[in-house]
């Protein structure tokens, strides 16, 4: 059992959902990456979500957009990623890590290589966000083989028939897009949310996360009555943007914010 089947085993017996925040590694240094990923697992997280800069992150909103060009100002490689995901593991090893970035990075570095890379690192999984199922076989084999979970998007627009097709090829859990737009955009609806979650568990058997347009606690209460996990990001990345003159700020305040989202999805689970 891979350790994202294990830790959704674990809450599921508790009753509890799966807080899961996203950071784009080497924003805005790497050193404060992995500070940040410990202080937020302190805080409550229950998977970590760490970013792979890239040039042209098209599921992105202006945020972590912002957040990307500054880990690429920096010179922060998947490489690096892989080293500070391997550096975590000297303290941590039972939180699972998801790469979330795109396809070309890997493509660079060599889907076996990668696969190799990332299992030896201590990485579970990965989010491609521009793989789709139909183009993914190669790579989907290969990370399998590495016992490595590869997590797809779902989308208000995706039918039944592709959420079925997803499930045949995702492992570890499956993240729903709550909004139509990139991260960061859009009113959420959390009944339309709710309908939706309960639609994709009718077709697969997969945990299913909800993340895009959830901005506080209230709206990760909301949104921890229908979902398996609650997945925040560009709220999150925006309190890192507002201190990226100060990162020796950044760990203690994320934690405070993540220690509020827990603190809110643990009075729904009760």
């Amino acid at each position: 059992m891979s350790r994202i089947a294990e830790r959704f085993e674990q809450l599921r017996a508790q009753g509890r959902t799966a807080l899961i925040p996203f950071v784009t590694a080497g924003d805005p240094t790497l050193a404060t990456t992995l500070p940040l990923m410990h202080a937020m697992v302190s805080a409550g997280a229950d998977l970590v979500e760490l970013g792979v800069p890239f040039s042209d992150p098209m599921a992105d909103g202006p945020v972590i957009q912002r957040a990307t060009e500054r880990a690429l100002a920096n010179g922060v490689s998947l490489r690096d990623v892989l080293a500070t995901v391997r550096r975590f593991r000297e303290q941590d090893q039972t939180t699972p890590v998801v790469l979330m970035g795109y396809l070309n990075p890997i493509e660079v570095m060599g889907y076996q290589s990668f696969a190799e890379e990332a299992s030896a690192a201590g990485v579970d999984g990965a989010l491609i966000v521009d793989l789709p199922p139909e183009e993914g076989h190669d790579l989907v084999a290969t990370m399998k083989g590495k016992g490595l979970d590869l997590v797809y998007l779902l989308a208000p627009t995706s039918t039944d028939a592709r959420i079925k097709r997803i499930g045949e090829v995702a492992s570890g859990f499956v993240y729903y897009v709550s909004v139509k737009g990139v991260t960061g955009a859009g009113h959420l609806d959390t009944v339309a949310v709710s309908e939706k979650v309960q639609a994709i568990k009718s077709l697969i058997p997969l945990p299913v996360g909800v993340g895009f347009g959830i901005k506080d606690a209230e709206t990760a209460a909301r949104v921890a009555s229908a979902a398996d996990a609650v997945i925040v990001g560009s709220a999150i990345v925006s309190r890192i943007e507002s201190l990226a003159a100060t990162p020796e700020a950044i760990p203690a305040t994320i934690a405070d914010f993540i220690s509020a989202l827990r603190g809110a999805i643990d009075k729904v689970d009760d």
